[in-house]
C-alpha cells in the first residue's frame, strides 16, 4: 500500500479506466467525494463530462496506473479486462509496488484467476470487486459489492468504495467475489423468462395489467431490486437497463463456469435461447425483460395500452 493509503488523514489517488453504463456514475460520485482522478476512456463523448468535473485524462491504462494509488476498472468483458490490464500500455505493465488494482467487471473466474498471479508477480494487490446494481443505483451509491482477494488490503480500501456503494460483503482471498456476482445475475437472468411466463398467463387469465403488478409489489417476493423493476414494468417501460446481449455475455460466463465445476444448469440454458432470439430480433435495444413481450405475441395477446394498461 502506498502512504496515501495507509495515512487516515490523506486521500488516495484514484486511477479510472472505463466510463461505461457503471463506470461513468461511480467515478462521478468519487469525485463528488473530493477524490483526485485519473482517468482512461478513449470516448471522447465519454470521457468529457468526468473531465468536466475534474478529472484529468491520461491516454493509457499505465499512465493511469503511474499517477495513482488505487485503480478500478470497469470494463465490458474478459478480453477488454485482459488488455487494459496485461497488454503492451496495461495496468501492470511496468511493475508499480504498493499499488491497489480494484476490478469491478463481471468477468470469468479463469481470467480472474490469471491475473491474480500476474499482479503478485508486480507487487500489486489485487481486489476481485464486481458490483451488483444498475445506472440508477450507481448515481444514487446503492450498489453492491462482492469482494474478494487480501482482506488487509480491502479493509483500507473500503472507505473509498463507500463513498459509490451502499453494501459490501467481504466473501473470501480468491475468486469467490467472481463466482457471487454469476450467482446474482444467474437469478437475474432467469427471473425474466419467469416473469414473462407468470405475467402472460396473468394477462390471459384477465386480470389488469396495473392491478398485477401492483399485487407483486405488495407481495413477498417484492426484493428492492424487483421492486425497482416492477415500477417500469407497471409503465410498461421496457428502456435498457440491461440489454439482452449484455445478458447473453454473462450468462456465457455462467455456462462457462458450470462446466468448469460440473453444475448442471439446464434452465440457464433456456434462458440464454431466449436472450439470444431477443438479442438479434427486434427487441435488441430494450432491456432483457422484454422477454414479457415475447411471451406475450406467443400467446396472441394484443398489444397492451401503455395509457390504461388495459388489455388488449
Amino acid at each position: 500500500m502506498t502512504e496515501a493509503v495507509k495515512e487516515s488523514a490523506g486521500r488516495p489517488v484514484i486511477g479510472w479506466i472505463g466510463a461505461g453504463r457503471l463506470g461513468a456514475p461511480i467515478a462521478e460520485r468519487l469525485l463528488a467525494h473530493g477524490y483526485t482522478m485519473f482517468l482512461c476512456e478513449p470516448r471522447e463523448e465519454a470521457a468529457r463530462p468526468i473531465v468536466a468535473q475534474g478529472a484529468q485524462r491520461v491516454g493509457t491504462p499505465a499512465a493511469c496506473a503511474r499517477g495513482s494509488d488505487i485503480v478500478f476498472t470497469s470494463l465490458p468483458n474478459d478480453s477488454a479486462l485482459q488488455e487494459v490490464a496485461l497488454g503492451k500500455d496495461g495496468v501492470l505493465s511496468q511493475r508499480h509496488p504498493g499499488l491497489v488494482f480494484i476490478e469491478t467487471s463481471t468477468v470469468s473466474p479463469t481470467l480472474s484467476a490469471s491475473l491474480s498471479e500476474k499482479a503478485a508477480s508486480c507487487g500489486v494487490a489485487y481486489i476481485r470487486m464486481p458490483v451488483s446494481g444498475n445506472p440508477t443505483f450507481a448515481r444514487e451509491g446503492r450498489l453492491t459489492a462482492f469482494v474478494s482477494g487480501p482482506e488487509d488490503v480491502w479493509k483500507k480500501v473500503k472507505p473509498v468504495v463507500a463513498a459509490f456503494t451502499a453494501a459490501q460483503r467481504y466473501l473470501g482471498p480468491g475468486e469467490q467475489a467472481r463466482y457471487m456476482k454469476l450467482v446474482v445475475n444467474l437469478l437475474v437472468a432467469n427471473m425474466a423468462p419467469m416473469m414473462a411466463e407468470a405475467l402472460t398467463l396473468g394477462r390471459a387469465g384477465g386480470i389488469d395489467w396495473v392491478d398485477m403488478i401492483d399485487a407483486l409489489a405488495d407481495s413477498p417476493l417484492a426484493s428492492p431490486w424487483l421492486a425497482n423493476k416492477l415500477q417500469a414494468l407497471r409503465r410498461r417501460d421496457f428502456s435498457p437497463t440491461f440489454p439482452p446481449h449484455m445478458m447473453l455475455k454473462d450468462i456465457d460466463l455462467m455456462l462457462d463456469a458450470a462446466r468448469a465445476r460440473g453444475v448442471p444448469v439446464a434452465m440457464t440454458s433456456g434462458t440464454r435461447q431466449m436472450m439470444q432470439a431477443l438479442a438479434v430480433g427486434d427487441h435488441a435495444d430494450e432491456d432483457f425483460f422484454v422477454a414479457i413481450k415475447l411471451l406475450e405475441r406467443q400467446a396472441g395477446l394484443a398489444q397492451l395500452d401503455i395509457e390504461t394498461g388495459a388489455n388488449g
